[in-house]
């Protein structure tokens, strides 16, 4: 983890509380070396900003890995209906894909 990189998203955050990418690439920044903390920052973006689709799939990828399988699937499921909300058919694809190889 790129402490430096940290500090610069959190005042990014702290400057744009509304916009959602900082903390989205906050989370991608904790996703290795912290994945609690990664998994708080995607809990985040999921309560205040759910229509984020790109928080989907990692946030589920995340918790497969953490080995809540129940709430990928379920993370997987509300990303795939988002992206089709949302018109975006690549997304779609990839969260679909992901689900059925969880599943």
């Amino acid at each position: 983890m790129n402490t430096t990189r940290v500090q610069q998203l959190l005042g990014f955050i702290e400057e744009e509380p509304n916009d959602p990418f900082n903390v989205y690439a906050l989370a991608l920044e904790y996703l290795n070396d912290a994945p609690g903390e990664s998994l708080r920052y995607f809990g985040e973006l999921l309560a205040n900003h759910p229509d984020y689709l790109p928080t989907y799939y990692h946030a589920a990828q995340l918790c497969a890995d953490l080995g809540d399988d129940a709430r990928a699937i379920m993370l997987y499921e509300r990303g795939i209906v988002l992206a089709q909300r949302q018109g975006n058919a690549k997304t779609e694809r990839e969260l679909h894909s992901a689900l059925v190889n969880l599943e």
